[in-house]
């Protein structure tokens, strides 16, 4: 169980023992770097940004040359910022965005631009993997479906239309993956990203090579698949010269990262769930073995602990429904004034539902062509239904993840909120309505950063298990918010027009 804390406790520690931990953390939208003590806590963290490339319409690429870049500046403002404590580094831990296909040469540069989750250009290769697969075989090998964006389908992709640059592959390898190398020279990769590939043997955590062969895939691309707590090197001279570490500082082999993030919000044993609302949203739970839902309608991907697993269900336009409301349709208003608004409105929106599929929806649809809809509409509803009604529908399409985890027998025992989402009583108290669970808020701000920086501390022996380490920093919120049977009953009945809503509606939803 993770300690619960009192927000104010979240200040910046300012004392610093002998030795630290480095968190290195690459989204998709930018770098963030975190130094922990492994007494006292968080001591500082630094962040930089970049965008997305996109060449050509469904493309979607970022350069490896970038993220380090951005790290190296990153970390550069840890050192300036924190001396003493980037001096203590003894462990490095990694984090970073899941499916993305990246390739490098001989010399470990990078032969083209990382192809990224959001590329959608192997439409075609995904109908071959389905000519060549059956959807049997996903499930027993996988336990996933393959999606555009994956490295097995870009990987494809690449073969077919850029035959000189897939003759020039040294290794395949996904985001983290990268700056792994950068940091020891070493290539490799570990259970979580390569299931997340999906060209992965999820239960077996290793690559799928009955697969690679079967598609004619070159086998030594693809690196060895380890634990994300291995040390998998050392800091190099190189990487000491461009960033001011120490040559020699021990590096995990890292993980995705759902898990880290899982990790970092101190869900390490079944029971509880994560519901994450930011921009996207998931709702997440560990597993101690790789159970999957029969008809692939969530994930399943490796752990980065004790060989666990993390199963979980994907809003895409979870968050960012509330910003495209915000900034689209209405005036811009801020986040507290949306609040306010949306806290007017009785729940269930005066019948008014809104389906949040912006960006076409996985869970549980996996349709890319699905598109949003306010469903209700009267004379009678104002803006203030609209933004209530866009923070029910994101929630009502997690519920649809909890659904399909309570079908597969996935326990649950409560609800710790985290991202933008987890900010807003109104929201907390919604999702617990809505769930009909009781609702904990994550005081972590960076939760991949913080998993990533145990995994590593773990893996070095700075901590003596995760339980130790989890105890220790996954803080929570003394509050609990608990369900309201009134207002659950009323959800109860929302949530059955909403789901009648999605069946009738998403037939007609074709691509445009």
């Amino acid at each position: 169980m993770s300690r619960v804390r009192k927000e104010e406790q979240m200040n910046q520690c300012e004392t610093v023992s002998e030795k630290t931990i480095l968190g290195i953390d690459l989204g998709t939208s930018s770098v963030k770097v975190m130094l922990l003590d492994p007494q006292s806590g968080v001591l500082g963290t630094a962040a930089r940004e970049y965008g997305v490339e996109i060449p050509t319409l469904g493309y979607a690429e970022q350069r490896p040359e970038t993220w380090w870049a951005m790290t190296v500046e990153a970390l550069q403002e840890l050192r300036t910022q924190l001396p003493q404590a980037y001096a203590a580094v003894c462990a490095i831990g990694l984090s970073a965005q899941m499916h993305g296909l990246i390739t490098v040469d001989a010399n470990g540069d990078p032969v083209r631009p990382a192809m990224i989750w959001l590329d959608q250009r192997s439409q075609q290769e995904l109908a071959e993997i389905s000519q060549q697969m059956t959807f049997a075989e996903m499930k027993e090998i996988f336990h996933n479906r393959v999606f555009t964006g994956f490295l097995f389908p870009s990987l494809l992709w690449v073969k077919k239309h850029e035959p000189e640059n897939y003759r020039k592959i040294a290794a395949v390898m996904l985001p983290k993956d990268f700056i792994r190398l950068k940091l020891t020279g070493c290539v490799g990769t570990d259970a979580s990203d390569a299931s997340a590939s999906c060209l992965g043997a999820t239960s077996r955590r290793d690559w799928a090579w009955e697969i690679i062969d079967r598609f004619g895939l070159r086998r030594e691309i693809f690196p060895p698949v380890h634990e994300a707590t291995k040390i998998a090197g050392h800091t190099t001279a190189a990487c000491a010269a461009q960033t001011g570490l120490k040559e020699g500082i021990p590096v995990v082999f890292g993980s995705a990262d759902q898990p880290a993030q899982g990790v970092g919000n101190g869900q390490i044993t079944e029971g509880t769930v994560i519901c994450n609302i930011g921009t996207g949203g998931q709702i997440s739970a560990y597993s101690a073995g790789a159970k999957y839902d029969p008809q692939l309608r969530i994930h399943t991907f490796g752990h980065a602990i004790n060989r666990g697993y993390t199963i979980f269900g994907a809003t895409l336009c979870a968050g960012m429904s509330l910003k495209w409301l915000r900034t689209k349709i209405l005036e811009n208003p801020s986040y507290d004034e949306i609040n306010e608004m949306a806290a007017q409105i009785a729940p269930g929106s005066d019948g008014l539902l809104y389906l949040p599929y912006l960006s076409g929806e996985r869970t549980p649809l996996m349709n890319p062509s699905a598109s949003g809809l306010f469903w209700g509409l009267r004379l009678g509803h104002d803006k203030r239904h609209m933004i209530r009604a866009v923070m029910e529908g994101i929630t009502f399409s997690l519920k649809d993840s909890m659904q399909i985890f309570e079908e597969n027998n996935i326990p649950i025992t409560g609800v710790i909120a985290s991202g933008g989402g987890s900010n807003s009583p109104l929201w907390l108290q919604m999702q617990a309505d809505i769930f009909g669970r009781p609702v904990r808020r994550s005081l972590v701000r960076e939760q991949a950063c913080l998993g990533a920086c145990i995994v590593a501390g773990v893996g070095t022996g700075v901590f003596s298990g995760i339980q130790e380490a989890c105890g220790r920093f996954s803080w929570l919120d003394t509050r609990v918010y608990e369900p309201d049977p009134e207002t659950v009953e009323i959800y109860r009945c929302a949530y059955a027009n909403y789901r009648a809503v999605v069946e009738t509606n998403v037939p007609l939803m074709k691509e445009r």
